[in-house]
């Protein structure tokens, strides 16, 4: 399995402004680079942070879960390319709001299961894994996108994060 954390932004990068993501799923880039860190490098326990992250942008009821499936489908993916994952550097300010190929096709992969978008899903799984229509890859994709369809945003995003408020 190899992943390639790229440090500095690259010229084939572009703006994850410039996919149909929702807000659910762009937040989820953070979280999958943190994965991929501990994917590439074990002893960084980067998947820490994934986790921590999550819980803290979608509280734990939400966020956990999401980071825990998310973790898996990135693992699996992992497993099916044998020529590496390009991803951008998740501490690197300059590249925050920017996506690799390999990034934007594996939040494709999740935007169109998420809407049960059957054929683009398919065909967004086809190219994620460089051809291998994997079980492993579609079902935990699938259960990722069973437990947080496109249409629960806006219920996801009102049990977001700690709420605050004045005690007296």
């Amino acid at each position: 399995m190899s992943v390639t954390n790229l440090a500095e932004p690259q010229d084939c990068m572009q703006a994850i402004g410039s996919y149909p993501f929702d807000t659910f799923e762009t937040g989820l880039l953070v979280v999958a680079r943190h994965h991929l860190d501990a994917l590439r490098c074990p002893e960084t326990q980067a998947w820490h942070l994934a986790y921590s992250i999550a819980a803290e942008r979608w509280g734990d009821s939400i966020g956990l879960p999401a980071a825990h499936l998310l973790a898996r489908f990135v693992k699996y993916v992992m497993q099916c390319r044998n020529d590496g994952f390009d991803y951008n550097d998740p501490f690197c300010e300059h590249s925050r709001g920017l996506v690799t190929v390999d990034e934007a096709t594996l939040l494709n992969a999740l935007h169109f299961m998420r809407r049960d978008d059957t054929s683009a899903a398919r065909d967004a799984v086809e190219s994620l894994t460089k051809g291998r229509l994997d079980p492993d890859v579609i079902r935990s994709g699938l259960t990722f996108a069973n437990r947080f369809p496109a249409g629960a945003s806006s219920q996801i995003a009102t049990q977001s994060g700690a709420k605050l408020r004045v005690v007296r």
